[in-house]
């Protein structure tokens, strides 16, 4: 089981880091697409526009960077939190519903509960 933590860890990690790779393209597609009009009004608007989708984009990735992280480092509260995110992204289909699927399955398994137990 050690090893599909392991694997979990790595697929949340790699999940939020496309998700942050998305926050980029957007920011600079839409903040460009304000700058390339010329416009006054429109960068100003084009400009907030993006900062907001990016920040939130950035907000929906951080708990799967931490908790990935986490799991890597076998923290408790890792476990938790993952299998938090992995509940949530079971309505993002088909990666996210795979990858909560797989993730509610590695983490509720007893010998997981043992390696994140404050014995192990």
């Amino acid at each position: 089981m050690q090893k599909h933590v392991t694997i979990l860890a790595v697929l949340h990690i790699a999940y939020s880091g496309i998700v942050l790779i998305g926050a980029a393209i957007a920011f600079i597609a839409i903040v460009g697409g304000g700058l390339l009009s010329g416009d006054a009004q429109a960068i100003g608007i084009t400009a907030g526009v993006g900062i907001l989708v990016s920040l939130i984009l950035l907000v929906v990735a951080a708990p799967g960077l931490i908790g990935g992280f986490g799991l890597l480092n076998k923290k408790s509260w890792a476990r938790i939190l993952v299998l938090i995110i992995g509940c949530i992204n079971l309505l993002s289909f088909p990666v996210g519903t795979a990858l909560g699927i797989y993730s509610i399955w590695v983490l509720v398994q007893p010998e997981t509960k043992f390696i994140f137990s404050s014995s192990y």
